[in-house]
């Protein structure tokens, strides 16, 4: 099985991740994109972020209907901080001959050389840095090979769809039904329900 591994915060997850997704899913002739919600991202311990049940409920709810994609809470059964190498090494052991894929943006690969084990991460999974056109892509730190892989980027952000709904702005159409559905019952952002 070739398995893609999609990590992040997803507070919200939104179409941009979805794109990336399919992108890579496609162009990689994956079987499955998983994507795994952090519990306590270890670069952004400083930052607020929404609990992780909800964060969970949001990311099933935005890949619900695409059999390509999947969800997987393994990060946020596990105690303390979410590192992708313990994610890996997990993965492995469920499914030794799985061929892993971590997908990774472009801050993610900035900053790759500053993450728990570097090299043990690209032993057991293949890096997949996701660029854009026209966007000269940062190698991985820590001398790490990956395939470069262009995908259609939209300018969407979790930063600012969470800006958006406490300004009061729509965030239709930059997040899934589910999604926003999901936001605007729990109030989250400053959203009012």
């Amino acid at each position: 099985m070739r398995l893609g591994v999609f990590g992040g915060t997803f507070d919200p997850p939104h179409l941009g991740h979805l794109i990336v997704a399919q992108d890579a899913h496609a162009r990689l002739r994956l079987d499955r994109v998983l994507f795994v919600p952090a519990a306590i991202p270890p670069h952004k311990r400083d930052r607020p972020q929404s609990p992780a049940a909800l964060r969970l409920e949001m990311v099933r709810a935005a890949v619900a209907a695409d059999p390509r994609f999947a969800v997987d809470d393994l990060e946020l059964c596990r105690a303390g901080p979410s590192y992708t190498v313990h994610t890996l090494r997990e993965l492995r052991r469920r499914d030794p001959d799985a061929e892993l894929f971590l997908l990774l943006g472009a801050d993610q690969a900035r900053d790759f050389g500053t993450w728990r084990e570097p090299q043990e991460i690209a032993r057991l999974a293949t890096l997949v840095l996701l660029t854009r056109a026209g966007v000269s892509p940062t190698a991985p730190g820590h001398d790490a090979a990956a395939i470069r892989l262009e995908v259609t980027r939209i300018d969407i952000s979790s930063t600012d769809i969470r800006r958006r709904a406490a300004a009061g702005e729509p965030i239709r159409y930059l997040v899934p039904e589910g999604v926003e559905a999901i936001i605007r019952r729990e109030g989250l952002y400053g959203i009012r329900p």
